[in-house]
């Protein structure tokens, strides 16, 4: 695979597919930009060494029609300010209007195409799309990270089209961060996995088990590993189907002297709608009318010291409910555990990264991932589809 260090971009339409699906209020204003920040050294790059940086992105889920609260003008004005060069939004993405905009740009320009899933050929990877794409371009950069579990037009068709093509700088970043905590790690490596149901990220657990040295499990995903082993768990959420599975996968990390880590105690409610009576119990003696809805001190306290003797952490995934108050100081713990250990920190995953920025802890990692799909599928050891077509 090529960087952008390996290609001369001077005088050369760079069609780069970034990463701008940020959240926007209900007057339109972005509420966090961490991603088109992250954007912003690969398009430096490009217009410092001469050439033009014309940008795609997605934003939301249109669902191939055009969406004016969708729109990417919001992105085009804070990248503008972000930069600061004048950076152009064109009235689509393809078509003889937005190729005139192309043919007239000089050296150093930033123009950023609208909205890609106003486009149904996005989502489709339509070859016909692709092509109209490729019009743009003489180079072709991907630095969507994020969205590179996806063989949607921009990320795949697209890149299929050029001879000249290669991986931007947060990419690049990326790929070296999960490089060296996944394939050559500091010893002990520790996985912290959380969130919501074990069945999204069964196969991640079953890649891992062959390199963790530690696994530590929480949020909702540890009443099935509990469960498993004929715990009773109340009114919490319990994938029963994967008992098999889950069994099967705990003896594969004791065989392997790999150490399991399961919460010793929760944090319970009787639903997340009933505020005021969260109240820490033991795992072993949930209450048939309560649910787990957090890890509990206890629990914490033991992933704490988990996590200080790891060389390499990755993470992925709450502790629980976190959103709501009472049922947040599992994941702020872990955010203070790891954030705090002396070794290789890298995390990843859409509720993780705001559970950490909501702490403005962010500067306390090694290294957070802008993707969650992506990630996730990294963990799980599958190739990326955008990540083949740039080899």
């Amino acid at each position: 695979m090529k960087y952008l260090k390996d290609i001369s971009l001077s005088g050369k339409r760079v069609l780069v597919r970034v990463d701008f699906n940020v959240p926007l209020d209900e007057s339109k204003k972005i509420t966090d930009d961490n991603r088109i920040k992250q954007a912003v050294p690969t398009i430096k790059h490009i217009i410092e060494g001469g050439g033009k940086a014309i940008l795609m992105s997605h934003l939301g889920s249109p669902e191939g029609v055009k969406d004016s609260a969708l729109s990417l003008a919001p992105c085009a004005e804070k990248l503008s300010s972000l930069l600061g060069v004048p950076v152009e939004l064109a009235p689509d993405t393809v078509g003889p209007a937005v190729e005139s905009k192309v043919t007239s740009m000089k050296n150093g320009q930033v123009l950023l195409l609208e909205n890609l899933r106003f486009h149904p050929g996005e989502e489709k990877n339509d070859p016909e799309y692709s092509a109209l794409l490729a019009r743009l371009g003489d180079v072709y950069v991907n630095d969507a990270f994020a969205t590179a579990h996806r063989a949607h037009a921009s990320m795949v068709g697209v890149a299929k089209l050029f001879k000249e093509k290669c991986a931007g700088l947060l990419m690049q970043k990326e790929l070296e961060f999960i490089d060296k905590a996944l394939k050559n790690p500091r010893r002990p490596l520790c996985v912290v996995l959380g969130g919501a149901k074990t069945s999204t990220k069964l196969a991640a657990l079953i890649n891992i088990a062959d390199k963790a040295d530690k696994v530590i499990i929480g949020g909702a995903m540890a009443n099935t590993f509990l469960a498993a082993q004929g715990l009773q768990l109340g009114k919490s959420l319990v994938e029963r189907e994967l008992f098999p599975q889950v069994i099967k996968l705990m003896a594969t990390l004791a065989r392997r002297d790999c150490k399991l880590y399961l919460p010793v105690d929760f944090m319970v409610g009787p639903s997340l709608a009933t505020k005021g009576v969260a109240r820490a119990v033991p795992a072993q003696e949930m209450p048939a009318d309560m649910m787990a809805l957090d890890i509990g001190p206890a629990t914490s306290l033991l992933f704490k010291e988990a996590i200080q003797s790891a060389e390499t952490v990755v993470w992925n995934g709450p502790m629980g409910a976190f959103e709501h108050e009472e049922y947040a100081n599992g994941t702020n713990s872990l955010i203070e555990a790891i954030g705090g250990s002396h070794g290789l920190t890298l995390v990843g995953g859409g509720d993780t990264d705001a559970a950490i920025h909501t702490m403005e802890a962010a500067h306390k990692f090694g290294y957070i991932s802008t993707g969650g799909g992506a990630f996730l599928n990294m963990l799980e050891g599958k190739q990326l589809p955008a990540l083949q077509e740039l080899a």
